[in-house]
């Protein structure tokens, strides 16, 4: 019988499917249904899932954003102050992710436009990987600097995609990694299915079709990075449309091997 996952994420280029099932996680081997959302900036996120986010939610997974950096950079406007737009853009990020049905955000406070892949990172990421115990990653693909010949992949998430892969694995599987953790209470944890969006390589598609509203609603929020008006909804809109007329969110899928 097709599980709950395997209907909703019926549109897949690849034959990826497991003899297990579509993404469901084995409560009998201590699985959660729990996926963790990384984002280098407040509003990544719901750029790359907040569509697969809010499906997810009404599934009954526990889904937690993860935002990388304070978002201290992004503005234009003079009168904003670094800590203002901090302040700002946190609070844009909770009250989106309160329209997805996220139930928790958290952020590592990493300064906006100076990220990159250190030990640092990679051990902040770890924690929290060992912390919430995720079935299914979700970030930014690490790999290309130009998207689609159309836009060119910001620095920080490249840094955030390329710390949370190397997270996943095999970092926050081996138990010798960071072994100050398993003093503090964290034990490893294998991460079984891993998703990139912002790739050059899709290989699955989420059909938002029903709810792309509700992730343009959680776009909105960020007033601080849009001129909200008609013609931003329009293109929102337009951007996950798909050749079969369906709004979609495309990611690069990797099952990691048991």
């Amino acid at each position: 019988m097709a599980s709950s996952l395997e209907n909703l994420f019926g549109h897949e280029t690849q034959l990826l499917a497991t003899s297990d099932g579509w993404g469901e996680p084995n409560e009998s081997e201590g699985e959660y249904r729990r996926a963790l959302i990384v984002a280098a900036h407040p509003d990544d996120a719901d750029f790359g899932a907040a569509g697969t986010a809010h499906l997810l939610a009404d599934l009954n997974w526990e889904v937690r954003y993860l935002i990388i950096t304070d978002g201290s950079k992004g503005s234009d406007d003079p009168s904003l102050s670094s800590d203002e737009l901090v302040s700002i853009r946190k609070q844009e990020q909770l009250d989106a992710a309160n329209l997805l049905g996220v139930q928790s955000v958290r952020f590592l406070d990493f300064t906006d436009g100076e990220l990159v892949r250190d030990l640092a990172l990679l051990e902040a990421v770890v924690r929290e990987i060992r912390s919430f115990q995720p079935f299914a990653v979700y970030t930014h693909d690490p790999e290309p600097v130009i998207i689609r010949n159309s836009f060119i992949n910001h620095s920080d998430h490249r840094a955030t995609g390329l710390a949370t892969v190397d997270a996943v694995y095999p970092a926050a599987r081996d138990r010798l990694n960071f072994p100050d953790h398993l003093k503090q209470g964290l034990a490893p944890h294998k991460v079984r299915e891993l998703y990139l969006w912002g790739t050059n390589d899709p290989n699955f598609e989420v059909d938002i079709s029903n709810i792309v509203d509700t992730k343009i609603s959680a776009l909105v929020a960020h007033d601080s990075q849009f001129n909200i008006n008609e013609e931003f909804i329009e293109q929102m809109r337009n951007r996950w449309i798909n050749d079969d007329g369906l709004y979609v969110e495309e990611f690069r899928r990797i099952s990691i091997f048991r």
